[in-house]
């Protein structure tokens, strides 16, 4: 069954996890088709799914209406459970704002690029490593530690400690992606007590990172409190990794099985920044997140009633043919992107945005580079499990192709 031959009876959501995020696109398709103010009956609480890029927008934008102040999966209770202050990402305008405003002040264009040589020496290490093997895991060996250099960078963790840190990590990711966060319980405590450290230590030794730039603000006037540093260096550990791994792994898979695409690029540099957009378009590794209604809701003549979860499907909204046009499934790295909802939209725009743009360009530029013949397979790969972010865990590489 293609995205094209959906029938109202495929129109129900199943959240998706490991090998069944092979092809959520029929899902979703169905769901813009023929229900796209969807509503799931769920013993743990019933929630909503909105599917077509109109309706994800025009919640995403209007935070007022869409909270993420209750939490961010379709688990009610979700803040509850957490039992820490809400991170960046589960509040809402004004609180929001002011913090948000503090950490874009380490995502300037500036300091994005100036993140780039260590970037881009760790990618030529890496890619050289794989053509020398030949064949590998590429998730293992690039697309899974690139991000997680660059959020240790970011937080100002010293390079003897990132073994550690990489741990934690990813310990974190997993349970995370699972909706456990509990499962993690020591990693979390090892990591606050890291940065606890860390942040008492740049009171008085402030260095060129996130931590330091937040130990010496100010927040309505008074200092930031440790409880929102923890839950910002929190955020780019648990966000800030699995979903550039995602997209990246991705990336391979729609080169190898687009040559026409691949020749494209390797004829003309110029297409590069297109590729990106089209690969972040069509991965959309945050594939969907929840928001709360605070009000009820009219969508497409359904109410949504008030203190309800919905799902914005990004991954639907960045395939909908009525924003992108019947060859919306397709890749086009010529398509003309007026905008996509992979970083979402309005006041919870990703504030990492530049930073996976400058990994994914960099790590493309030297593996077709390097390896310009390279692929990957897809269906020997296997996928990390999680109802939210659709990742690869593992992907063999081959430096010479098939």
């Amino acid at each position: 069954m293609t995205e094209a031959t959906t029938h109202a009876s495929d129109a129900v959501f199943v959240p998706r996890s490991a090998e069944t995020w092979i092809d959520p696109f029929t899902m979703y398709a169905a769901l813009r088709d023929h229900d796209p103010v969807h509503e799931v009956k769920a013993e743990a609480g019933d929630y909503w799914v909105l599917s077509r890029f109109e309706d994800i927008m025009d919640a995403a934008v209007d935070f007022s209406t869409f909270s993420s102040a209750q939490g961010l999966t379709f688990t009610y209770g979700e803040m509850e459970e957490l039992g820490v202050e809400a991170p960046i990402v589960m509040m809402d305008p004004p609180d929001h704002t002011a913090l948000r405003k503090l950490a874009t002040k380490r995502f300037t264009p500036k300091q994005v690029r100036e993140v780039e040589p260590l970037i881009r020496e760790f990618v030529v290490e890496r890619v050289e490593r794989l053509r020398e093997m030949g064949e590998g895991d590429i998730i293992a060996e690039l697309f899974k530690p690139l991000p997680s250099l660059v959020v240790a960078h970011a937080l100002g963790v010293a390079q003897e400690e990132r073994g550690q840190f990489d741990g934690w990590s990813d310990a974190i990711v997993s349970a995370n992606a699972t909706g456990d966060i509990m499962a993690a319980s020591g990693a979390v405590a090892e990591l606050f007590a890291y940065f606890g450290a860390l942040i008492e230590k740049r009171r008085t030794d402030p260095g060129d990172d996130m931590i330091s730039t937040l130990v010496h603000a100010e927040l309505d006037g008074a200092p930031v409190s440790p409880a929102k540093l923890l839950g910002m260096a929190f955020t780019m550990v648990a966000g800030g990794n699995d979903t550039t791994t995602g997209l990246l792994g991705v990336a391979a898979d729609l080169l190898t099985k687009n040559p026409d695409q691949r020749a494209l690029i390797l004829g003309d540099a110029s297409h590069m920044k297109g590729t990106v957009e089209e690969f972040l378009r069509l991965a959309s590794p945050v594939q969907g997140l929840a928001r709360m209604t605070t009000r009820n809701v009219e969508v497409r003549g359904r109410t949504i009633p008030k203190d309800r979860k919905v799902m914005l499907l990004y991954a639907s909204g960045n395939r909908d043919e009525r924003e992108f046009g019947p060859t919306a499934a397709e890749c086009d790295i010529t398509r003309n992107i007026r905008r996509h909802l992979t970083f979402s939209y309005g006041a919870h725009h990703c504030i990492g945005a530049a930073i996976a743009r400058l990994q994914a360009t960099i790590a493309l530029e030297e593996l077709l580079a390097r390896c310009p013949e390279f692929t990957v397979d897809a269906d020997a790969a296997r996928f990390a499990p999680g109802h939210f972010v659709r990742r690869y865990e593992s992907m063999p590489f081959s430096a010479k192709g098939a």
